[in-house]
């Protein structure tokens, strides 16, 4: 079967699983180490989750992988947690979008394009969970200006932690043979 045919691998599907649950753990445990929810452990969560974000979008390399991967955590979520119910369907369709920007921009083997649509869904969700605080609250400006500063501090780790490593990463596991290029 090549990677042209509609139908997904079991074994993509078996690691937008394993990537969802792993970037679950890996966040609570970096918050669990690091104290709570300080700046740095924020900052540190959010770069190890886009750098698995990274990862995954790279090693599976398929159209819809970043629609596949919030479906499932936001499955999860909702499950689990009851939260991210009032966003779920705006990340789809932001991961949409990013799927067609990494499409747009090389595809799924261009290591820029994978960054630039990884950069622009993590840009999309957050500026999605602000504009939803703003409509909660925007009588408390105070509150909106505090939810501001910690997301842009979390999308700064996207930024200066997340996307480099998460190409180092790229490079590595190609080199090792891990993902593949076809």
């Amino acid at each position: 079967m090549t990677r042209s045919t509609f139908y997904w691998r079991t074994e993509d599907l078996v690691v937008v699983g394993l990537f969802a649950a792993l970037s679950k753990v890996v966040s609570l445990a970096i918050a669990l180490v690091g104290g709570g929810m300080n700046p740095f452990t924020l900052f540190l969560k959010n770069g190890v989750a886009t750098a698995l974000l990274v990862v995954l979008v790279a090693r599976v390399g398929r159209f819809g992988v970043l629609t596949l991967q919030v479906l499932v955590t936001g499955m999860v979520s909702l499950l689990m947690f009851g939260g991210m119910a009032t966003l779920f369907i705006p990340n789809l369709v932001a991961a949409f979008l990013c799927d067609c920007v990494i499409a747009l921009f090389g595809g799924y083997r261009s290591i820029g394009a994978v960054l630039a649509g990884v950069a622009a869904f993590d840009f999309m969700g957050r500026a999605m969970s602000l504009g939803y605080s703003f409509l909660m609250s925007r009588e408390n400006m105070g509150l909106v200006m505090m939810a501001a500063a910690t997301v842009a501090l979390g999308y700064l780790g996207c930024l200066l932690v997340g996307l480099p490593f998460g190409a180092k990463f790229v490079k590595e596991l190609r080199h090792a043979g891990i993902i593949r290029e076809v």
